[in-house]
């Protein structure tokens, strides 16, 4: 009868390496995207910027540029730091030294330098953003020419990043050359607001696992050639002067000395004319040497007038003890 049918089919339904199957079926897919998703590492709520080479040997080469005042584009060696205008490309040569797996990217992200604002997320300033019709408007780092770039902002962290696939260096190159753009000025109100920033260069797997990171800070200025020539001249005079410091720190003994006597020699020629400020902490010893410096100033007034008085009618009066004799000079008992 068509009951006695019907029930036939339902226990076919219910057949057990059927309902096996359907099982494995049923949670292969989820599987497969909980393992991908372990994979892709979260990103992280403080970006990692010491440079990591890896198995790939992840490096960066800058091309060399000078510090003339025309440079669009110009990287510090010196100060691992790369100075460029607004909206100008700067070419970033990428090295390896094995062949990334087949899908390989590379992601460009800006983080800030200093510990106080490392939390804040970089993007460009309101003005910016406003009189730029692309939809990526946002973000501060561009990828000029290649049409395979895309934008992503995590979900978590709201931090913005770039990627363009890998590609391997053409015939007769050692690297590959990716052009970035920074679509901000450092001093832009409501953007950077002159906060130094960092780029994190990543080269990472199709599913997001970091394989090398190269890291650089970035200065986005009007006149690039001009400031990394400020920045670099500042960091030698630094080291210079922390130099003579360590010096004069390890050998006080011969410096002490000589400077006593400079001083005492150019002060009874009467010419130490040369004004010295001591920062003093704390009220009480400064009210000590203030005593002292002023004692001093009374003697030398003294001295002073004392050596306008002719020689010859002066008699010192000894306050203790025997006065010493002077070459050629007779003593009071003979």
């Amino acid at each position: 009868t068509m009951a006695e049918q019907g029930f036939e089919d339902l226990q076919l339904s219910q057949n057990l390496p059927f309902t096996e199957n359907f099982g494995e079926n049923l949670f292969e897919l989820p599987n497969d995207i909980l393992q991908k998703d372990g994979i892709t590492p979260a990103a992280s709520t403080v970006p990692v910027t010491t440079d990591y080479p890896g198995e790939c040997g992840f490096q960066l080469r800058f091309q060399k540029s000078g510090t003339a005042k025309s440079v669009t584009s110009t990287y510090s060696e010196v100060l691992n730091k790369l100075y460029c205008q607004l909206a100008k490309t700067s070419p970033i040569e990428v090295l390896v030294s094995k062949e990334p797996p087949q899908g390989a990217v590379l992601r460009a992200t800006a983080v800030y330098k200093k510990t106080e604002h490392v939390a804040d997320v970089v993007r460009r300033c309101p003005h910016h953003q406003n009189e730029d019709p692309v939809e990526h408007r946002s973000h501060l780092i561009r990828v000029e020419g290649n049409q395979r770039a895309q934008y992503f902002e995590d979900l978590h962290t709201k931090r913005q990043s770039v990627t363009v696939p890998y590609e391997p260096p053409q015939l007769g190159s050692e690297m590959t050359t990716i052009l970035l753009s920074f679509m901000c000025n450092s001093s832009c109100m409501g953007g950077m607001n002159r906060r130094p920033i960092l780029t994190i260069l990543t080269l990472e797997t199709p599913e997001g696992l970091v394989l090398g990171r190269r890291c650089f800070e970035v200065r986005v200025c009007a006149c690039p050639g001009r400031d990394r020539k400020t920045e670099e001249d500042n960091k030698q005079k630094k080291e210079s002067g922390t130099k003579e410091a360590k010096k004069r720190k390890s050998a006080p003994p011969p410096d002490t000395t000589s400077t006593k006597k400079s001083k005492c020699t150019s002060s009874a020629e009467g010419d130490d004319k040369e004004v010295f400020l001591l920062p003093v902490r704390g009220r009480e010893r400064y009210e000590m040497l203030k005593k002292i410096n002023d004692g001093l100033e009374l003697l030398d007034k003294d001295s002073k007038s004392k050596s306008k008085v002719s020689v010859k009618h002066e008699v010192p009066v000894p306050s203790s003890g025997k006065r010493l004799l002077q070459r050629g000079e007779r003593s009071d008992s003979d």
